[in-house]
């Protein structure tokens, strides 16, 4: 059988299309999916602290303590200061601050004639007597910080110091076998009543840190008994 030549022509070219797509290779219908992005670091919400609890107003008698309270810079025991200011919100409450801790007190005036400071929060109390102050922690039943003295007790001790030495330049000692005493001047009498109350106080504060003592070794123990 003979073939005409379009015919030849066109089966060679039917041949070589088959050809070519057989060497062709198969592209994929579906590209792979891209892999998922890692998901976000979530970061915490940032803690807020809460809103301090309203105090109570002032009356007047802490309004009249806060007046009796020495402000300013104290000089302490192992050269530590604390700093002691109105509070600027609430009046009749002090600020006492030490180190990097500033609590809110309330004042109270005793029967001794000693100055309760009285933290609001229940942690810490101060205690203003006429030659020094005390910071006391009530909860652990120690001291914070002792021998704490203001611009004014330190004036408050020179004056005592030089109506001691007026009373032991002009005083008498009373006599014994006659039961006569000299009458001392006024200011030997004023530097007298003034180391009494000085003494009293401190003894009021003395019974304060074996009160909170006391205290915290009830607490040590209920709870051991708890557990």
């Amino acid at each position: 059988m003979k073939f005409s030549t379009p015919t030849l022509l066109a089966s060679a070219a039917l041949i070589l299309s088959g050809a070519a797509m057989a060497q062709t290779p198969t592209t994929p219908t579906a590209k792979h999916a891209a892999p998922a992005k890692a998901h976000a670091k979530v970061t915490p919400a940032k803690h807020v602290p809460p809103a301090p609890v309203p105090l109570p107003e002032a009356d007047e008698a802490q309004l009249a303590a806060a007046q009796r309270t020495y402000l300013g810079s104290y000089d302490c025991e192992f050269k530590q200061t604390i700093t002691i200011s109105p509070n600027l919100k609430n009046a009749g409450y002090i600020d006492v601050a030490l180190l990097k801790q500033v609590f809110i007190m309330k004042p109270v005036l005793s029967s001794t004639g000693a100055l309760r400071l009285e933290d609001v929060t229940g942690r810490t109390l101060m205690i203003q007597i006429a030659n020094k102050s005390m910071l006391l922690d009530v909860k652990l039943g120690q001291r914070m910080v002792d021998d704490c003295i203001s611009p004014e007790q330190r004036e408050l001790i020179a004056q005592m110091a030089a109506a001691k030495a007026a009373a032991a330049a002009a005083g008498i000692a009373p006599d014994a076998g006659l039961g006569i005493e000299i009458r001392k001047p006024a200011v030997v009498s004023a530097a007298e009543a003034a180391s009494a109350a000085a003494n009293a106080a401190s003894a009021a504060a003395n019974a304060a840190v074996a009160a909170a003592n006391a205290a915290s070794a009830a607490a040590n123990a209920a709870s051991a008994a708890a557990q």
